[in-house]
């Protein structure tokens, strides 16, 4: 395995799941978590936190996750985020992520400094995305997931950009929110919208 990535699941006894998700900040579009049990006789390698990988290394990494390890994905929509904030719905995005594994774990090790509700046993990690394997991994399906929903989204929403911004608050998104309006995908609970809305956008 190369990369600043190394394994602390090591030190946890029986399946130890990592957790992360894609999608906090953007103004449009749901908010994903990932959460994948690696076969530690089959880490693909160059495993890193996902931001700091090319798309093009992001979906063959992907790929090679899906091929060689167990892999939930859970998703809060924008009406939760709306509902709940984004926070909570975060949370939420990780304990779908989890309960769609196809085991359950013993362990969960989770990117950050929060963790859902719930009795597993965890650990949180600052950065866990560049400390261990299995969060790397993690935040490489949740982000390579999130970005084909945004680019699907986006042939049906055109002039926002959704393409190449991934929904995020770009100069070019936020002249297409002024100008074109909100969608049912722009959460509504985010400055930037709510004040086009207010507006009567």
């Amino acid at each position: 395995m190369s990369g600043p990535c190394y394994t602390r699941e090591a030190a946890f006894p029986g399946r130890v799941a990592g957790v992360d998700e894609a999608g906090r900040g953007p103004w449009a579009g749901p908010v994903v978590a990932a959460a994948v049990v690696l076969d530690a006789g089959c880490i693909p390698d160059g495993l890193n936190d996902s931001k700091q990988l090319t798309a093009e290394r992001r979906a063959e990494l992907w790929q090679a996750i899906i091929d060689c390890a167990e892999v939930g994905v859970g998703i809060a929509t924008v009406e939760e985020i709306d509902t709940i904030n984004i926070h909570w719905a975060t949370m939420l995005a990780m304990e779908r992520a989890v309960a769609a594994l196809p085991k359950d774990c013993a362990h969960v090790l989770v990117d950050g400094n929060r963790k859902p509700r719930w009795t597993r046993s965890t650990q949180t990690i600052v950065s866990g995305d560049a400390l261990c394997v299995s969060i790397a991994a993690a935040s490489i399906i949740a982000k390579v997931t999130r970005d084909r929903m945004m680019i699907e989204l986006a042939q049906a929403h055109d002039g926002y950009g959704w393409h190449t911004n991934k929904g995020y608050g770009t100069p070019e998104h936020g002249r297409a929110l002024r100008s074109l309006g909100a969608t049912l995908h722009h959460r509504r609970s985010f400055a930037p919208v709510r004040e086009v809305l207010a507006a009567g956008a």
